[in-house]
């Protein structure tokens, strides 16, 4: 973990967003902390690097929707345009099914924002029962939804195929988008390729299309497997069929329109 544990700050990204083309980007939390959200939030407010916010509420909170009017009346607060949790780390597989995390759901689309789906596979079916039980509101699946590519590695075993039925029924839902990023992470860091990845990737283009995927760094947690810009690179290598008004979805539309951030004309 040596590459990541240290302080990073936009001063960081800036250098590395622009090598890899980037204008503008999405802050993301890393902590279940309020805090951290309103610190986020006010470095948006600061830097026009930073788009949109994703931050934390506690969703089980009975008052969740008023710490949500909260955070988005704080400095910044108009910048908040999702919330996630990390139900990664929850040991309940059927977590987002509990009525209370469902409330508190509700209550994020209620507020006008996304609600993005830190999981991993087991946790997918419970996911697909929210996205079909909220319909009112928009999901963000990050990381495509985390398979275990250094165990599988391939698209010949058993994981990749459940991972792969599972992305296509969530697809269904046509209030989920899916976030095409931490793929080198969930590979072996030190011998993964474009051709190791690209399977998985062939599958988000094939379930969600390009109209409802989007690019996602993972800076600076990628920084354990590649470069910001090297990532970019594989993720085009990944895609290198797709049109150029796909790609402007893939690279910036379905971002655009999930957190609502205003894009230039070109």
């Amino acid at each position: 973990m040596a590459p990541i544990r240290t302080t990073f700050t936009v001063d960081d990204l800036r250098p590395a967003a622009h090598a890899a083309g980037m204008g503008a980007t999405v802050l993301v939390q890393t902590v279940p902390s309020e805090e951290e959200t309103r610190e986020f939030l006010a470095i948006a407010d600061a830097d026009p690097l930073i788009a949109a916010v994703t931050g934390w509420v506690d969703l089980t909170a009975p008052d969740v929707a008023d710490r949500l009017a909260a955070l988005l009346e704080a400095p910044g607060g108009p910048y908040l345009r999702a919330i996630r949790h990390g139900v990664q780390d929850e040991p309940d597989p059927s977590w987002l099914r509990r009525p209370e995390v469902q409330r508190g759901i509700q209550a994020v689309g209620a507020a006008g924002l996304a609600y993005e789906l830190l999981i991993k596979p087991p946790q997918l079916p419970a996911a697909l029962d929210v996205a079909h039980a909220l319909s009112e509101v928009r999901f963000v699946l990050d990381h495509c939804g985390k398979p275990s590519i250094a165990e599988d590695f391939a698209d010949t075993g058993d994981a990749f195929r459940v991972w792969r039925d599972a992305m296509y029924d969530l697809a269904d839902a046509d209030n989920v988008v899916c976030k095409v990023s931490g793929l080198v992470t969930e590979a072996r860091w030190d011998s993964w390729s474009a051709s190791h990845l690209a399977p998985y990737v062939d599958v988000v283009m094939q379930s969600f299309t390009a109209q409802r995927a989007m690019f996602g760094s993972d800076w600076p947690v990628c920084l354990l497997a590649t470069s910001y810009p090297d990532w970019v690179e594989t993720v085009e290598v990944c895609c290198e069929g797709l049109s150029r008004s796909e790609l402007r979805s893939l690279f910036a539309g379905t971002a655009a329109t999930t957190y609502r951030i205003d894009l230039p004309e070109t």
